[in-house]
Order: C-alpha cells, then sequence, then structure tokens
C-alpha cells in the first residue's frame, strides 16, 4: 500500500514538470509530511476518542480493577506510544535509500517507544496501590512495598533495552552477561533490598500501618506514621516535624506502636504518690470523725460505716476509698483492670500507685480527665492523716 502511494506522489509530481531526481525527493518529503500528520491524526483519535469511551466502559463495569487499571492518566499515557509506533512502521517505507538515516532514526524511536512504555508501565505500577481502597491494612502496605519492588525491576529492564538499542546488541545478551556483576548490584541496592525484606517483614506480621502512632525512643520519633515505603518510613512528631527512619531500623531496634491502645476501650494511667512513713497509722476517733462529716464514711458515701474495721490503718482506708472511687467515676472504664496499691518501700517513702484505664483516648481530653481524678486522690490524702512526702531544705 506505501509502495504504491509513493509511486502515486512520484507520477504526480512528474508531471508537475519535475525531474526524475526532484520526484524522488518531493516524494520523500511528501511522505515524511504525511507521516506525521498521519501520527499525528492516530494520537488525536485515541486521545480524544478512544480513551473517554474506554474510560466510561470501565465506568459501568461492576468490577473495580478496570476503573482503577484504565484511568485516565494511564491511557493517556499509553496513547504517547501510538504515534512512534505508526512512524516506526513507515520508516522503512520512506527511507529505504538512505540505510544510515533509516538506522538511526529507527534507534532513536524505539528509544523513544521504550521510554513512553517504561512511564505506562510504571503509571500502571501506581495504578495497583489504588487496587486496596483500604490505605492502614497490611495488605495494602504490602502491595504498596510490591509495587515500589516493581518499579525498580520496570526501569531496570527499560534501561537494559535502552542500552542494547544504542549499542545494537540483544537485551537477553546483556541480561545474561550481568550474572558477573551481581556483587556489584547487591551492593548498589543493598539497602533497596534491605528495605524490602523489612518491610515485608513490618508488613506482613502487622507491626505498622499508615496512621499508626508509633515512639521509637532512640530516633526521636514520637508521631504518627504518614507514608511507608521501600526504604523509608516518614513519621509526623507531634510538634509538627517530620522524621525519616528505615524499615529496617524499625525491624532491628524495638519501637512502640500505640494502635492497639487506640482501638481498645481504655488509655491507661499509672500515677505514683509516695507518703510519708511516719503519717501511717490507726484510724483514731478524730480521723473517723472527720471522715464522716466530709463524707468519705457513710451510708451515702463511697465507703459504708460497715466496712471500716475498728483496728483500720488510715492508708488502708484511704486505699479503700481510692478504689471505690474510681469504680464509679463516669470517666473511668471499670469493666477494665483498676487498683490502688503500695509498691515495696523506698527510702523517700512509700509508694502508692494508681492503676485505671480511662475511657477517652484523645490526648487533649485524656490529659485533663487524668490530672482532675489525680488531683482529687492527692486532695484527699490530707484528709485521712497521710502527708506526701517531698524533699525540703531541711531534710
Amino acid at each position: 500500500m506505501t509502495e504504491e502511494i509513493r509511486l502515486w506522489i512520484e507520477h504526480l509530481v512528474t508531471g508537475w514538470g519535475s525531474s526524475a531526481t526532484g520526484a524522488v525527493y518531493i516524494t520523500d518529503a511528501l511522505l515524511v509530511v504525511l507521516t506525521v500528520i498521519f501520527s499525528w491524526l492516530s494520537f488525536v483519535v485515541c486521545h480524544q476518542m478512544l480513551v473517554p469511551i474506554t474510560v466510561k466502559i470501565a465506568e459501568k463495569t461492576d468490577a473495580n480493577w478496570d476503573d482503577v487499571l484504565l484511568n485516565k492518566t494511564t491511557l493517556r499515557k499509553a496513547c504517547l506510544i501510538v504515534p512512534a509506533i505508526v512512524i516506526s512502521m513507515l520508516i522503512p517505507h520512506i527511507f529505504f535509500r538512505l540505510p544510515e538515516i533509516e538506522e538511526i532514526l529507527e534507534r532513536v524511536t524505539a528509544i523513544y517507544i521504550t521510554v513512553m512504555s517504561t512511564r505506562l508501565g510504571i503509571s500502571v505500577v501506581d495504578s495497583l496501590k489504588m487496587l486496596d481502597v483500604d490505605m492502614q491494612s497490611a495488605r495494602h502496605q504490602y502491595l504498596h512495598t510490591f509495587c515500589g519492588v516493581l518499579k525498580i525491576v520496570v526501569i531496570f529492564l527499560a534501561i537494559i533495552v535502552v542500552v542494547s538499542i544504542v549499542i545494537d546488541r540483544n537485551p537477553l545478551t546483556l541480561l545474561a552477561g550481568l550474572g558477573a556483576t551481581s556483587a556489584v548490584l547487591m551492593l548498589v541496592f543493598k539497602d533497596t533490598i534491605s528495605g524490602l525484606v523489612a518491610g515485608i517483614r513490618l508488613t506482613s506480621n502487622d507491626m505498622l500501618h499508615k496512621g499508626d502512632w508509633i515512639t521509637v525512643e532512640k530516633a526521636g520519633v514520637n508521631g504518627v506514621v504518614e507514608e511507608i515505603t521501600l526504604t523509608t518510613v516518614k513519621v509526623r512528631n507531634y510538634d509538627n516535624t517530620i522524621v525519616t527512619i528505615t524499615p529496617q531500623t524499625l525491624v532491628d531496634d524495638s519501637f512502640q506502636n500505640w494502635k492497639s491502645m487506640q482501638d481498645g476501650d481504655g488509655r491507661r494511667v499509672t500515677r505514683r504518690v509516695y507518703i510519708d512513713f511516719q503519717s501511717v497509722r490507726l484510724v483514731d476517733d478524730d480521723i473517723r470523725r472527720r471522715l464522716t462529716d466530709k463524707g468519705y464514711i457513710g451510708e451515702k458515701a463511697l465507703v459504708k460505716e460497715k466496712d471500716v474495721a475498728k483496728d483500720c490503718v488510715n492508708l488502708s482506708l484511704f486505699r479503700l476509698w481510692a478504689d471505690c472511687y474510681l469504680s464509679k467515676h463516669k470517666d473511668v472504664n471499670a469493666d477494665m483492670l483498676y487498683m490502688v496499691r503500695q509498691l515495696e518501700s523506698t527510702p523517700t517513702g512509700l509508694p502508692v500507685e494508681f492503676y485505671f484505664f480511662l475511657r477517652q483516648k484523645s490526648w487533649k481530653p485524656f490529659e485533663n480527665q487524668k490530672d482532675t481524678i489525680l488531683e482529687r486522690m492527692y486532695a484527699a490524702v490530707e484528709d485521712f492523716g497521710l502527708h506526701i512526702y517531698q524533699r525540703t531544705a531541711d531534710r
């Protein structure tokens, strides 16, 4: 077909009075112009007609994968390859009299097709990440890591193909020769390979997700995970600084993930107060009367009169009242473990620990509720005849 068009154009140009040699050059020039026009029309048809039709068909189907893979961005990058394919098919028919130019143009066109195909492949790989809409699932993170590796493979193969085109060698021959340089490649991609392995361990073991609150004291990390890639994990600290660490760091060293706390029924509070040993004594009539007058003991109080033994110690009574106070407080999750207990004595006093869980887990409301409850505990210590140990200048 192309040869017939060439002969028709040469006959037409010769009929205009041109010489045979001039007719050949004019014919080649007209064929080049027609090739450019034809390749441009093929791009317009694909870009303006085929892409919208394909997108609409994909949107009407029930499947989700075609909406993700056949998106406008990917299809438009595919359209950029079509004109080069058209030109590549027509070059041998136009420049057969000039083999040197024909070879150069074929190589340039092949390189262009390879580069555009690589961009298309990367776009497809990026689209694969959207197949799983749950951005925080372990499966999505695993897919994200796999796509990162796949992009490296696509780019690596594209480089091999481009080099083979430039030096006019078979790509398979170059790939076979890479066995001798595998040690160098392992050294170059050492961080990528270790990051891949660490990323797979993090995601497959469900250790980390995007949006998790983690703490890594050694690296100064205390914030929310914003991005997990093949070689980096980006965390936004609560002072709005971005800390970048490697997945290998998280695997090699320990880190604290607060996700289970955020998803759980409560957030833990543990606080200690040190009681002066000299203030621990039996409850006498004065202490009993004061506690009754202030509503600590009574029929309508948290501690009933019958629960107070005659030889009760003021610290035991305080622990009993604090335990009942925690069990009745609206902000404390009484379905979870709560207790007020003694710890091993120290030179600075007798430690009494408050251990409970608050229903509120958001940072600021949690701190306010925790402080309100503990301040009430501290204020009640004096009413029970106890003293909180505090180092002063004369001690």
